[in-house]
């Protein structure tokens, strides 16, 4: 039976970002664009999808890989870092192609999505932070 000081089984992976400073402040970043870009995404959507209908739906879909990123990131382990080396690399040419065709075609984006212009309206965090993401699953295999 254990006690207070032997760890559970359950335990998080030791790969998990939760137990490192670098690793919560990612978490706290992918946090915050999961939150954010979700909940921009469901107002334009609610509110005025007809007006740019393809940069709301890149913008909830880019909600959705930050979740997802944000998710393997804090769990850890085989299926975490499957989980978030998918979702970091989906961003990563999500963020590319988009930020390319944003500023090649700026006529289909009427308004702003997250990774338009390679995310410059967000300080070009979106550009940084799946070279950020990716490099921390590689770093901190188990």
């Amino acid at each position: 039976m254990p006690d207070e000081t032997t760890p559970a089984t359950s335990a998080r992976p030791r790969d998990a970002a939760l137990g490192t400073g670098i690793g919560r402040v990612l978490l706290l970043v992918y946090g915050t664009f999961a939150l954010s870009a979700s909940a921009r995404a469901l107002v334009q959507i609610a509110t005025k999808f007809s007006e740019a209908p393809l940069a709301y739906v890149l913008s909830a879909l880019a909600g959705l890989v930050y979740i997802a990123a944000t998710v393997g990131l804090a769990r850890g382990g085989e299926t975490g870092r499957k989980i978030a080396l998918v979702s970091c690399s989906f961003e990563l040419v999500g963020v590319l192609v988009v930020g390319t065709l944003s500023i090649v075609d700026a006529v289909a984006f009427p308004d702003a999505t997250v990774w338009s212009d390679y995310g410059s309206g967000y300080g070009y965090v979106p550009l940084l932070l799946p070279f950020v993401g990716l490099w921390w699953i590689w770093s901190h295999r188990a």
